[in-house]
């Protein structure tokens, strides 16, 4: 979340007549994150004042938006902790505001953490294992746009930027991912809608067992292994060497397995997941990192971070790694 595109009070209070939510009150930028314009929103309608979150997008185009935006509804109506899009009376979810699409969705309760205990990692597997049962229903078929495909079109954008040793580990962990892209273990994994950003900064919470799920619009279809792999990525590890905690994980992957069971073959498949998940986000830092967009709320994140985590996720001995 930042804020590329500038609009103005005058400018949302008519783009958001069609769908007769209120009065505009009052909006301000959403300073963290890289990708889209965000706005908090408040509203007034019968004097009962509601927060709202609008989102400006600045690279998905009109033609990949419903794939994100139908997705979130399909969840919200499952009963997944996921924002709410709101349509007009067309039933369109997003709109043209400053040239661009964008779109209103519900403000969701709760604060996202620094912190994360076990306990949150048990309300964060259990929920995002609830969320892959609830998409075997979703017929949304967009592939995951930050996956091998791009990250073989990157590399030689972010290459040129890196020494040769670093640069030699990102060419080899591609081509490692590309190999096993190709192998029977890998077509056996489970695939689905999965929400492929699932960090700290994207869950809140009202409590440690109430999360909900934000910042849909890295989603896609892929295996939900990977899903599964960028969130312990984040979740279960010390911030300041990457390395995994014990208890974390144990609480995650445990709790995942109680609604979906994690078997052989994602066993099999998992410390090839877990570097595939510590190299999608080393790439797009680096690509965010040294080819940054002009914002007026910009925070490019460390790239070195993932680099860090790839490089002990390759270390790891697959026969000795935690597991349920």
């Amino acid at each position: 979340m930042a804020v590329f595109t500038q609009i103005t009070h005058e400018q949302l209070a008519q783009w958001l007549v069609p769908l007769h939510l209120g009065e505009l009150i009052e909006f301000k930028g959403i300073a963290t994150g890289i990708e889209n314009s965000n706005f908090f929103v408040t509203l007034s309608k019968d004097g009962i004042t509601t927060d709202y979150v609008l989102t400006i997008f600045e690279v998905l185009t009109a033609e990949q938006l419903p794939f994100y935006l139908e997705l979130m509804a399909h969840l919200a109506h499952k009963g997944i902790p996921v924002p709410l899009p709101y349509a007009d009376a067309n039933g369109t979810l997003f709109r043209e505001l400053a040239g661009k699409p964008a779109s209103l969705v519900s403000k969701m309760v709760g604060k996202d953490i620094n912190a994360p205990t076990p306990a949150h990692c048990t309300s964060v597997g259990r929920t995002l294992a609830q969320m892959h049962l609830a998409v075997r229903d979703f017929r949304g078929t967009q592939p995951n746009l930050r996956g091998l495909n791009w990250w073989q079109s990157m590399e030689h954008k972010v290459a040129e930027f890196l020494p040769e040793p670093i640069a030699t580990l990102l060419h080899d962990e591609i081509k490692a991912q590309t190999a096993f892209a190709q192998t029977d273990l890998y077509a056996s994994l489970p695939t689905g809608a999965g929400h492929c950003d699932l960090f700290v900064d994207n869950v809140l919470f009202a409590d440690p067992n109430s999360p909900a799920f934000i910042d849909f619009y890295f989603a896609g279809v892929d295996t939900f292994l990977f899903d599964l792999a960028v969130t312990v990525n984040d979740w279960c590890i010390d911030r300041a060497t990457g390395e995994f905690l014990p208890e974390h994980l144990s609480a995650m992957l445990h709790a995942y397995h109680t609604v979906i069971p994690l078997t052989d073959v994602h066993k099999s498949a998992w410390a090839m997941m877990l570097r595939a998940a510590a190299l999608r986000f080393w790439i797009s830092r680096l690509y965010d990192y040294y080819r940054t967009r002009e914002a007026q709320m910009l925070t490019p994140k460390d790239p070195t971070h993932f680099e860090r985590i790839l490089k002990l996720r390759r270390m790891m001995n697959p026969a000795k790694m935690q597991w349920i």
